[in-house]
């Protein structure tokens, strides 16, 4: 299934594309038998949100071999609008298990980037033995939790690109938050072009257990954002509560009009 079989619906600016997670997995599994690379962004309200004002985010976006909504209310806004509308959510923090199992179909390799640190192993470590476990097939080329900061410092940043770009995976989770997680796969994209990559935010924490995801059913009624709020009140209630709720509200008015 080719990419340029889908036509963009657009939100706000951003053009998505009207695909199943199913389908987002297909496209992979073939691009990486055919040795092209890409890059799938997943954004959510709050990365549409800065997508108005940073034009660094809207390059993050025009970049995107595939983008799909990580968020109920950008498929809401799209069926609320007089275009096709998105048949359903694609969260990172789902991708990083449905494309881990494709790709062990195929015999192919991913490496884990980010999670937390741990005194014996660390989150990407963790994370990547769990998906290894639960994916019959998959290899897992590498993984690393960088030192909070690592960016900065120029000599630590490359010796971190140098061991991802030396394990030669076929895709890549990068769980370092956005926008850091887009600026390292700009990086790393330059030195691996037939290589897939995916920033998934908190998804390598998911997978290792650090922290817990949502139920089923908040995920489905578009409630997950909630649940993330009641375990990080202190570092999410800004963001969600004064700057991404009113967005989304404006958002749904605006194509509803």
């Amino acid at each position: 299934m080719p990419i340029e079989a889908f036509d963009r619906v657009r939100l706000d600016g951003t053009g998505f594309d009207p695909i199943t997670e199913d389908e987002v997995v297909a496209v992979v599994r073939e691009a990486v038998a055919t040795g092209r690379g890409g890059r799938i962004v997943t954004p959510n309200i709050d990365i549409m949100r800065q997508a108005r004002t940073d034009r660094r985010v809207r390059a993050y976006l025009a970049d995107a071999d595939l983008i799909v909504a990580d968020g109920m209310p950008l498929v809401w806004a799209s069926r609320l609008g007089a275009g096709v509308p998105l048949p359903e959510r694609v969260a990172g923090s789902s991708l990083i298990w449905s494309l881990s199992r494709g790709l062990g179909l195929d015999g192919r390799s991913i490496f884990v980037m980010g999670g937390n640190p741990g005194p014996h192993r660390d989150g990407a470590s963790r994370a990547a033995d769990r998906l290894a476990a639960h994916c019959p097939g998959l290899r897992i080329a590498g993984t690393i939790c960088p030192e909070h900061g690592f960016e900065r410092d120029e000599e630590t940043y490359a010796d971190v690109c140098a061991k991802v770009a030396d394990a030669e995976p076929d895709l890549v989770f990068v769980g370092l938050g956005f926008p850091k997680q887009e600026i390292v796969i700009d990086r790393l994209r330059e030195r691996m072009p037939h290589t897939w990559f995916i920033g998934c935010g908190a998804a390598v924490n998911f997978v290792a257990g650090d922290v817990d995801r949502a139920p089923r059913w908040m995920q489905r009624t578009g409630l997950e954002w909630a649940h993330r709020l009641g375990t990080e009140p202190r570092r999410l209630a800004g963001r969600y509560l004064k700057h991404d709720l009113p967005y989304a509200l404006r958002l749904l008015m605006q194509v509803k009009g």
